[in-house]
């Protein structure tokens, strides 16, 4: 292909509507702005979104309220009493869940709460876990392993000098 080949797709370019220009052109007389009335006029300048004096549909909706955070992480909810069918030390990862079918995916991000009761020891691997379900884990002789770091970093005092520093 040639510079000089080069032509737009056909009927891609259309020539531009000459309006009032005789009843013959299709556009003749009134110049496609109807009979009468403000838009029939010269100088319309309405605003966008006017209804005619009635209220505007974007004054009628209700406004959104509150605070919505983009950066928000969703966590799948996991509670121990679900964790109860799995077999004895068995590791517990998001993909076993996906496998199970408790979370939707192996990508989702996994929560695990302390509603139900659990009575075999099973090895961990979420992404969070609340603290009464680490106790319940821990004391059913079970392990807990976290797959991203804690939400704080946890304050340990120092021996020496006792201020405080972060783990």
């Amino acid at each position: 292909m040639k510079l000089h080949e080069l032509a737009p797709a056909p009927r891609s370019r259309r020539p531009r509507k000459r309006v009032g220009r005789g009843i013959g052109a299709g556009q003749g007389k009134t110049s496609g702005r109807g009979q009468k009335g403000q838009g029939s006029r010269s100088s319309v300048g309405l605003p966008k979104g006017f209804e005619g004096g009635q209220m505007p549909l974007t004054q009628r909706l209700p406004k959104l309220r509150g605070f919505h955070n983009r950066w928000r992480k969703e966590y799948v909810v996991v509670n121990l009493g679900k964790l109860a069918r799995l077999e004895r030390d068995s590791v517990v990862d998001v993909a076993t869940l996906a496998e199970r079918g408790l979370v939707p995916s192996a990508d989702s991000k996994v929560k695990v709460l302390a509603a139900g009761r659990l009575r075999v020891p099973l090895q961990l691997r979420v992404h969070r876990i609340s603290e009464a379900a680490r106790t319940r884990v821990v004391a059913a002789g079970g392990t807990v392993e976290l797959l991203e770091g804690p939400a704080r970093p946890t304050v340990v005092p120092d021996e020496e000098t006792g201020a405080e520093t972060p783990e």
